[in-house]
């Protein structure tokens, strides 16, 4: 008979079993469980609700049932539905009645979301770790590049010379603010619903707060219906990490579009690019166009959970069982997409003399022809038509600014002089840009200072 059997005249059917069961995949939370039943069954000897021999009983077993599902020993059954109940049963089966003492003052809704809490605030911290990593292999990136001169775009089209320093810093500062997201989630994942009940507490006189400080929560539930019904906090997870595989989308785009031969500005390592069942000379950027795919799913995951609150009246209902796959498949998901972004990225090699090249054409230092004029006295608005009338001069004849002889430039305007050559110099117009927040040489290493500080702080 099912634990919770006593109402029901007959079982379940068997298709009904295996379609409500979900011990396939939340047997992964086994650790949170078991350890929220310790700090329970603590409690509740310590209060007196039952005795200390049955709390050291009930530890006893409990940890024996951790040790022989780590092993590979237990067994789950897929009859005892989900993971709180097959731990259940393995107690009860250890020490017999006893162990159906465990349960008292506790129901499956305020367990369930005790154990995603825990296995949340656990899994945060190891994606910030990944993350921070990813981050720190930014900054020694763009260290060794703070003069390697890149074309910037915008429209996917040649626009303004930066450096490959200042382009991965822009990746920096998403995933620190991605560390600021999770971290802040974390303030809410801190607060600990056991003790909540089905939906209304118990009558039990429990210590709520010392089983709060002994799984390391800040606080406790203060409503015990938002406490079984609440999944904001694997909402805000998800919305994180979505933001997170964004980003990681964006920068695999770019990697894919620089490993190209119509770009060829870095070349893949060979551990992290993969061949042609057919064509001898490819080699695929297959690892950054899986996490670009991947984002997708992780997507996925949160528009399953906001689909899935939407409609739910208080306080628990069984939909909400449909959080653990797709929490799990984002954790999964987003941390092997980290765990490979990682060493894919420090070990590129970066083909500078290609970059610099490549910031020639495209007219990227027309803006620094307008600043020149405007630097001289001309209105900007005056210097922007004059040096569009000079590149559509220049497309004209088939040359580069820098070709122009200066009869060429001063028709277009007296105010250049032969200083302009050396105004327009790609190095010359990215040391120039000398503030803060700029790609100058001098801009970069204080931004890498700074940038070491504040990833510290996490």
């Amino acid at each position: 008979m099912k634990l919770w059997g006593g109402r029901f005249a007959k079982n379940n059917d068997t298709l009904m079993e295996d379609f409500h069961s979900s011990i396939t995949f939340d047997k992964r939370l086994y650790r949170e469980d078991i350890e929220g039943s310790l700090a329970h069954s603590k409690m509740l000897a310590n209060q007196g609700i039952i005795s200390k021999e049955e709390g050291a009983a009930i530890a006893a077993a409990l940890k024996e049932i951790r040790s022989e599902i780590e092993s590979g020993a237990a067994e789950f059954d897929i009859a005892a539905e989900d993971i709180h109940m097959n731990v259940e049963t393995m107690l009860i089966a250890k020490i017999g009645a006893t162990g159906k003492k465990l349960h008292t003052a506790r129901s499956r809704n305020d367990q369930v979301a005790l154990d995603a809490r825990l296995y949340l605030k656990r899994e945060t911290d190891n994606v910030m770790t990944l993350l921070k990593e990813l981050a720190e292999t930014l900054l020694s990136l763009a260290a060794e590049h703070k003069e390697t001169v890149m074309p910037g775009y915008t429209h996917l089209q040649k626009a303004q010379p930066i450096t490959f320093a200042h382009h991965l810093l822009a990746y920096f500062e998403m995933f620190l603010r991605d560390l600021g997201r999770l971290q802040d989630s974390k303030k809410r994942l801190q607060i600990m619903p056991l003790g909540s009940g089905a939906l209304a507490g118990t009558v039990f006189p429990l210590d709520r707060e010392s089983v709060a400080a002994d799984l390391g929560f800040d606080a406790v539930t203060a409503n015990s219906m938002d406490g079984v019904s609440d999944r904001d906090f694997i909402i805000e997870f998800l919305s994180a990490a979505a933001l997170i595989m964004m980003h990681l989308s964006r920068f695999s785009e770019e990697i894919i579009l620089w490993s190209s031969g119509e770009f060829a500005f870095v070349t893949l390592d060979d551990a992290y690019s993969t061949g042609s069942s057919i064509m001898p000379q490819k080699k695929n950027p297959d690892a950054a166009e899986l996490v670009r795919g991947k984002t997708g799913r992780v997507y996925g995951g949160l528009m399953t959970l906001l689909t899935v609150m939407k409609g739910l009246p208080l306080a628990y209902n069984k939909d909400m069982q449909e959080d653990k796959e797709a929490l799990f498949d984002a954790v999964d998901t987003l941390k092997g997409c980290l765990m490979v972004f990682k060493p894919m990225v420090s070990t590129l090699t970066v083909n500078k003399e290609t970059m610099r090249l490549d910031a020639e054409g495209g007219f990227i230092n027309a803006t620094d022809a307008a600043d020149y004029l405007a630097e001289h006295g001309v209105p900007f608005r005056e210097a922007h038509a004059v040096v569009g009338s000079l590149v559509l001069h220049c497309e004209k004849e088939q040359k580069t600014l820098k070709e122009l002889t200066l009869e060429e430039w001063q028709r277009f305007s007296p105010v250049f002089k032969e200083d302009i050559y050396d105004f327009i110099k790609i190095e010359n117009s990215v040391n120039r840009r000398n503030i803060t927040g700029a790609p100058a040489p001098q801009q970069t290493e204080k931004a890498l200072a700074r940038a070491k500080e504040r990833l510290a702080a996490f």
